[in-house]
């Protein structure tokens, strides 16, 4: 369990920054004052991820190999489980271009994250009845806890170049003048509210999909991270220059820009491994998955309230969201279901012994 609670740990807190570090690539990547680019800092978590979960697995496998072995059916889930946190990236990237805001994206989707994997891991694990009252009443104090710290975190404050006059706020234009990605309010609510059913469901599978994809090749942690670095790299760089090869957005390379998406993107790759060894050493969707989902908001808030230096206008109710979540994520790690050995094991205990000598 110390292994399991490190591991999820550092996917907390590369998960955490992930956020703040990749609005700082799309900040600057922006040619509008105060805009923020969409795809090109997206490129970036690609090939970040290409780097940490495609090319870094296979030196590993290469000079060092592990345990476990390539199926087809691990390959597939682990490739699922990728598309599925990559299609969830691109979501919360379109609920923002549809005009939704971070003070309801981010609780709706934390919030709903964790409850659709815990309800997918005891469906596919057949392990409802091993779900207690103090278990859930758990569960359900970290999601409370993180859509408080999130709904009472201090509110940014506009910058000088967002207080221009409505023409100048409606710049983000193509070369014939057209807004981008503005459609009528009731059109854009719609799209909003899809585009966040999108990221809860797709976030919401992806650790019960990773863990089966795991156990299928044997426990690996190489082989799953590499499929999920491929699944990333398709979605995030090929779909993305695609994207911009037909509409270009407002936005361009530079060497800061670059540099901030790359490091979040390889936050991401980092918290996906964190994942994978909780995974390895014996941790559950159903407990993992939501102490991630409510630690990694905490972590990105308290990031974003020191970076801005406004830590002394914390809300009380953002103290208590925190101590609901500390609360919570005890209480699920020590009431979580355990279940019985994983089935690689048991099928190497039912090995065949050798037969005796003469």
């Amino acid at each position: 369990m110390l292994f399991v609670v490190a591991s999820f740990a550092l996917t907390v807190l590369c998960w955490g920054v992930y956020g703040p570090v990749l609005h700082w690539g799309a900040a600057d990547m922006s040619t509008i004052p105060g805009g923020h680019a969409r795809l090109l800092p997206f490129v970036c978590v690609g090939l970040a991820y290409f780097g940490v979960g495609v090319v870094a697995p296979l030196v590993w496998l290469w000079t060092r190999g592990e345990q476990g072995h390539w199926t087809t059916s691990g390959a597939v889930l682990s490739l699922i489980a990728g598309t599925l946190g990559a299609i969830g990236a691109l979501g919360i990237i379109m609920a923002f271009t549809f005009g939704g805001k971070p003070s309801y994206v981010m609780p709706l989707v934390f919030g709903g994250a964790p409850v659709v994997n815990s309800f997918i891991t005891i469906y596919l694990a057949g392990k409802a009845k091993e779900i207690g009252p103090v278990f859930l009443a758990g569960l359900i104090m970290v999601v409370l806890g993180a859509v408080t710290v999130l709904m009472f975190k201090p509110a940014a404050k506009p910058h000088a170049e967002d207080l221009r006059p409505a023409e100048a706020a409606a710049a983000d234009v193509d070369g014939n003048g057209d807004r981008e990605g503005v459609v009528d309010e009731a059109g854009s609510f719609v799209l909003q509210m899809l585009s966040i059913a999108t990221v809860v469901v797709c976030w919401g599978a992806y650790g019960p999909m990773l863990h089966k994809g795991q156990a299928a090749m044997a426990n690996s942690r190489m082989r799953p991270l590499l499929c999920v670095g491929i699944a990333y790299f398709l979605i995030a760089v090929v779909g993305s220059e695609l994207i911009l090869s037909v509409k270009p957005e407002p936005s361009h390379w530079n060497p800061s820009g670059t540099f901030w998406s790359l490091m979040a993107g390889a936050a991401g790759a980092f918290g996906a491994l964190g994942i994978i060894l909780a995974f390895n050493f014996g941790g559950k969707p159903v407990y993992v998955m939501p102490l991630v989902f409510g630690g990694a908001p905490v972590v990105n808030t308290f990031f974003t309230i020191v970076a801005a230096g406004r830590f002394t206008e914390i809300h009380p109710f953002f103290w208590a969201g925190l101590i609901l979540v500390i609360a919570g994520a005890a209480i699920v790690l020590v009431f979580a279901p355990r279940g019985g050995p994983p089935k690689v094991e048991k099928k190497a205990e039912k090995a065949p012994e050798p037969t005796p000598s003469a």
